[in-house]
């Protein structure tokens, strides 16, 4: 199989409300499979205590937010408040196109923005136990994990996320 023919590696969004433990299992899917990628998002709020900027969020300000914003840079964003955030497409692809798995963490309208900029992106829904958003919400995701066990969650994610994986090259019989 030559390397055009490789399926290339997917885009996982991890949603759901505040407060469903997002974080906690990007975590714990990262000490699993440090292979993984995760975006630094792009903010407009100011930089807390021992926070660094490109480690932590990448901290710019209004006006250098709404230029990638223009530019087309940014693959989704939001508003908390007076600040704004949002992902770079831009690192996202390279690290799609070099086939490394990436994982991003987003409130359930992130995730919805993705599917419509990046219609291959998996959307795993992470709800709390007994509170399944409505089936609208459901529809639109590809998995829909309850948080009632944080490592099942890390189990199934991180089979659900290798499997998007690209295949090792093979070398192609000659003759």
């Amino acid at each position: 199989m030559d390397d055009e023919a490789r399926p290339a590696a997917r885009l996982t969004v991890l949603a759901g409300p505040s407060g469903a433990g997002r974080e906690s299992v990007v975590e714990l899917i990262r000490a699993r499979s440090p292979s993984v990628w995760t975006p630094v998002a792009v903010t407009t709020r100011p930089r807390r205590g021992n926070e660094l900027d490109g480690v932590h969020r990448h901290f710019v300000t209004a006006e250098e937010f709404d230029r990638r914003l223009a530019a087309g840079e940014l693959l989704e964003w939001s508003r908390f408040g007076a600040h704004r955030r949002g992902t770079e497409a831009a690192p996202l692809r390279h690290r799609l196109a070099a086939g490394q798995p990436v994982l991003l963490a987003l409130d359930l309208d992130g995730a919805l923005l993705v599917r419509a900029g990046w219609p291959g992106a998996r959307l795993v829904l992470l709800h709390p136990p007994g509170r399944l958003p409505g089936p609208p919400v459901v529809t639109a995701f590809d998995l829909s994990v309850s948080a009632d066990r944080i490592e099942r969650v890390v189990d199934e994610l991180v089979g659900f996320i290798g499997s998007s994986f690209l295949a090792p090259a093979r070398p192609r019989p000659r003759g």
